[in-house]
């Protein structure tokens, strides 16, 4: 076999292992996005630019490995066995890619006194869940709750917080035993420290027409819409009707 057929035969290979590989890639895509990264999170979560590093990661190191092994010279059995090893190797990268995103997945959009704060799975101090309510005791798996943050219960727990924050760098929103419903209350209090959407607007006028697209799909009237930030991979103000529900984002590298 000449030099030439030799690297056909391995293209036509490495064509059909790619194929195969950005099929898989593609549904891996649409149940991370669909259930782990659900809307606006797979922006402010860092869902996608991680998800795609994977991937591109995943796709690429089967078919290259496959056009440098693949010889018809070889026998049937070696060339078996090469395959093999190939497809176990993309599959252990795949596993591991997917563990990655699951601990990156946002599970929880806490209300922290005057912002918003997306916390994924690998910043949750998980000791603590036992001590959650019962609703909070496992972790999402199909998007993030909307909870907030209660308050400290007496001094000690309070200093025992800060303590907390300071040497271990762990604050209330990534402790379950601090995890409160998103009540009546606490939209209440969202709605005191939010501002009016036309601050938003009034502060980047260049973006109004793209921010007011935006608020087109989220069912809430421009003029009583308020807004707080959120902090995130990718920074987002949360858009509030007038009950203090979120409604939608809008998010920062989109816009402002």
């Amino acid at each position: 076999m000449g030099f030439l057929e030799q690297i056909k035969v391995r293209g036509k290979a490495m064509a059909w292992h790619l194929l195969w590989s950005a099929a898989v890639a593609a549904v891996v895509a649409m149940l991370v996005f669909g259930w782990w990264f659900p809307g606006d999170y797979r922006v402010m979560a860092g869902g996608t630019s991680l998800l795609l590093l994977i991937m591109a990661v995943d796709v690429t190191m089967g078919p290259l490995l496959t056009f440098a092994v693949f010889d018809k010279r070889k026998t049937a059995t070696h060339l078996r066995r090469d395959v093999t090893t190939i497809a176990v190797l993309q599959l252990a990268a795949l596993v591991y890619g997917l563990y990655a995103v699951h601990l990156a997945r946002p599970v929880a959009l806490v209300f922290e006194h005057d912002r918003f704060r997306v916390i994924a799975a690998a910043e949750v101090l998980e000791k603590e869940l036992p001590a959650a309510l019962p609703e909070f005791r496992k972790l999402p798996w199909t998007g993030p709750w909307l909870i907030a943050v209660r308050k400290a219960e007496d001094s000690a727990e309070r200093s025992a917080a800060l303590m907390t924050a300071i040497l271990d760098g762990v604050d209330t929103s990534q402790r379950p035993s601090f995890w409160a419903p998103y009540d009546p209350d606490a939209r209440q209090s969202a709605l005191k420290a939010s501002r009016p959407l036309s601050a938003l607007l009034a502060r980047y006028p260049d973006s109004q027409a793209d921010i007011r697209e935006k608020l087109e799909r989220m069912p809430v009237a421009p003029e009583s819409a308020r807004f707080l930030p959120v902090l995130a991979r990718t920074d987002a103000v949360a858009v509030l009707d007038g009950s203090g529900q979120v409604v939608g984002f809008v998010l920062k590298d989109g816009f402002f």
